[in-house]
């Protein structure tokens, strides 16, 4: 249902870096690219895409209160692989990778430079 995402920034190049280090654990790319913004996915599949973007009223960027990203992975592997990166490039720990109930929900949660909270979760089977 969701074809992409974006996110606010105050500063395109540091959050490109960022989203270009998380892409790549992904193993996806830019697949957009223009001057207020640069999107992350593949545009020969359906999944998700996501983007760091000036804000379009020329305004600051700020972080919506609730809201958050989910980036799904394979495996738990990937979850801490992409948790790890994040905080490698300053984001900021909100939930360290882990199973969440006890229906294989398995994930970690972060905020990136700008401070939006994404969560990078997959379905393992419980143990």
């Amino acid at each position: 249902m969701i074809g992409y995402v974006t996110l606010g920034t105050n500063d395109l190049p540091r959050a490109a870096g960022f989203y270009d280090e998380i892409a790549k654990v992904m193993g996806f790319g830019r697949m957009m690219e223009e001057e207020s913004f640069i999107a992350w996915g593949n545009m020969e599949s359906e999944a998700a895409g996501l983007a760091a973007t000036l804000p379009a009223d020329g305004g600051k960027a700020s972080v919506g209160n609730g809201t958050m990203v989910a980036l799904m992975v394979a495996n738990p592997t990937l979850v801490q692989q992409v948790y790890d990166k994040a905080l490698e490039l300053g984001g900021q720990d909100e939930g360290a990778p882990g199973p969440r109930g006890d229906d294989g929900f398995y994930a970690g949660y972060f905020r990136d430079l700008d401070g939006n909270k994404l969560n990078v979760f997959c379905f393992a089977a419980p143990a």
